[in-house]
């Protein structure tokens, strides 16, 4: 099985349907993907999933109104992480871990706060904390402006040859799933979810007394040249945590978990099983 080809599935809770696909092995604590900005489960790295699914439960979902999941996305980054507790808990999941890219490494600072029982560890890739640096519009504007190439070659990887040359391969491996694919998200998902990001970045006085509240080990990755939420965000981040660890990848920008894959993937692995 492999996120290529997993099944889609779904959970009913209350008058909500989760859309969610499952790999990896039955046994252990299972790893929660929480995505980014519009991303659905098909915007994961196939590379990255199905290694981590080498070793351990993996579980990608799609949160309220994304893809084929029911329900209106919220503006708030406190309500999306309460979707996504909502889920975890449907699945009657006793203990989990989560890897959170982006914007999905926001939910997670919430999640492990507000449910330390329930959340192991914490792995945020690309992420900020309340009160961070973002340039989202900026950025998003000016990828969007750049006609004739994915627009996730300028989001998420440098201008270097190398870097686009792994983002290249990385929108091959995202696009090879051909059947049952989620549907691409709209503007009622983007403009719900750049309120929640902005709003969150805006609680300028909030983002420390979050991180000092975070009691779990966790591992912090981050691209060198992010220019969504600058790698400063990273180390303000493993600076104010309690039981953090920070990696930052050279030449590479928002999506350096899918320009380093194998190297993402050894990194996680270390730190899940320690």
């Amino acid at each position: 099985m492999s996120l290529e080809t997993a099944r889609t599935e779904s959970l009913n809770v209350g008058d909500v349907r989760f859309a969610f696909r499952r790999l990896g092995p039955t046994a252990g604590t299972p790893l929660i993907l929480l995505q980014h900005f519009t991303g659905t489960m098909d915007a994961w790295d196939p590379a990255v999933v199905n290694s981590l699914a080498e070793t351990r439960p993996v579980i990608a979902f799609n949160n309220l109104g994304i893809g084929t999941s029911t329900g209106r996305t919220p503006d708030t980054v406190e309500q999306m992480a309460s979707d996504a507790e909502t889920f975890i808990r449907g699945l009657d999941l006793p203990k989990v871990d989560l890897l959170g890219f982006s914007l999905g490494g926001m939910l997670t600072q919430v999640l492990a706060v507000q449910h330390p029982g329930l959340i192991r560890k914490l792995i945020i890739a690309g992420a900020a904390p309340r009160g961070g640096e973002e340039h989202l519009l900026a950025v998003v504007d000016e990828a969007f402006a750049q006609s004739g190439t994915d627009v996730r070659l300028p989001l998420f990887f440098t201008p270097s040859e190398e870097s686009q040359r792994a983002g290249r391969a990385f929108v091959a491996r995202a696009t090879m799933r051909k059947e049952d694919r989620d549907p691409d998200s709209g503007e009622d998902v983007s403009n719900a979810q750049a309120k929640a990001i902005i709003g969150w970045c805006a609680r300028k006085h909030e983002g420390e007394a979050t991180l000092r509240a975070i009691a779990q080990p966790t591992l912090i990755v981050h691209g060198s040249d992010d220019t969504m939420f600058p790698s400063i965000n990273a180390y303000n981040m493993f600076k104010a945590m309690k039981n953090a660890q920070l990696v930052l990848y050279p030449d590479s920008g928002h999506g350096a978990l899918f320009q380093y894959p194998a190297r993402f993937v050894a990194h996680c692995r270390t730190f899940l099983d320690e």
